[in-house]
Parts: structure tokens; C-alpha cells; sequence
């Protein structure tokens, strides 16, 4: 729907655009034709070009920051997505396939789906959207509080858990 959206709003600015261009154009002729006939003087060429280099300018530089840069940005932020995938990520792919990631590798992802657990292995530029980082950013928005590299990616640090169940066993032995 929002493409649909950016591409009416463009369509509808460069019809705008050609509209004043052909307008001034008109403009520019009837008011050198009258100053010639007047014989007072004649319009420059030079003012007529100005005079339709300007709209365009102005419709580029409109079309470049409704539809191409926030295009850009979300292109890239999908990219960045599919390449910070981790295992147990819940994923939505192109097609609507719900999954959890099992492995990842260079340029393809096996996700588990479905309560068989099928696994399916596809490719990272069919993902358009990863459930689990949204939720902990919301998580992490909501509580206020900063979250280490580790927790951000539900990574849990089992060494320090098993150093101090060690401690404890050794304690009770003794």
C-alpha cells in the first residue's frame, strides 16, 4: 500500500511539474510575442530556460525525499536484518512461512516450522521480517533499561552458572 501511496504522490508531482513547465512555456511565448510587437525589447532565451530549470529542480529534489532516500533506508535496514540473524530467531519469510532459525549460513537459513518440526532451508533475502529482535527492542524501549550485547541477542553466559554450581558442590563435599 505505501508503494502504491509513493508512486500516485509521484506521478501526481510530475504531472504538476510538466503542467507549470507548459504553462510558463506558454507564458514565456505570449509575453515575448507582445514584447516584440511592442517593439520594447525581446525576452532572453537564457530567462526562458531559468524559468523551466527551476520546476524541475524542485520536482527532483521532491521525488528524491518522498520516494527514493526513505526507499533507501528501509532497503537497508532490511539488509542489515538478514545479516544479524541468529539461531532461535523467529522469522517471517516473503511467502508468509513462520519459523524458527536453526543454523544460518553464508547466504542461506534453515528454519524450523510447524509443530512436526520440518525444517526448511531458504534463502536470507526471502526474510522480511525477524519477530524476535522486534519484541526485545520493544522490551528494551518499554523497560528503560540497557540490555548487553548478550542479553539484546538472548544469549545466556552458562560458564559464570556453571563456575558457581561447581563452587556450591565443591562446598558441599567438603
Amino acid at each position: 500500500m505505501n508503494k502504491k501511496l509513493i508512486s500516485s504522490l509521484a506521478a501526481a508531482v510530475s504531472t504538476a511539474a510538466m503542467a507549470g513547465v507548459s504553462a510558463m512555456n506558454a507564458f514565456a511565448d505570449d509575453a515575448a510575442g507582445a514584447a516584440n510587437s511592442q517593439g520594447t525589447g525581446q525576452m532572453s532565451a537564457g530567462a526562458s530556460m531559468g524559468g523551466m530549470l527551476i520546476p524541475l529542480v524542485i520536482m527532483f529534489a521532491l521525488l528524491y525525499f518522498v520516494a527514493i532516500r526513505p526507499q533507501k533506508k528501509r532497503d537497508k535496514e532490511l539488509k542489515e536484518m538478514q545479516q544479524s540473524l541468529q539461531v532461535g530467531d523467529e522469522i517471517v519469510t516473503g511467502g508468509g512461512i513462520v519459523g524458527i532459525v536453526v543454523s544460518v549460513g553464508e547466504d542461506t537459513v534453515v528454519i524450523e516450522t510447524g509443530g512436526a518440526k520440518h525444517k526448511l532451508r531458504i534463502k536470507n533475502w526471502a526474510i522480511t521480517e525477524n519477530v524476535t529482535a522486534m519484541e526485545r527492542m520493544k522490551e528494551a524501549k518499554a523497560g528503560g533499561k540497557k540490555t548487553s550485547g548478550l542479553e539484546t541477542a538472548a544469549v545466556v553466559d552458562d560458564t559464570a552458572e556453571d563456575k558457581k554450581s561447581k563452587k556450591k558442590k565443591e562446598d558441599e563435599e567438603e
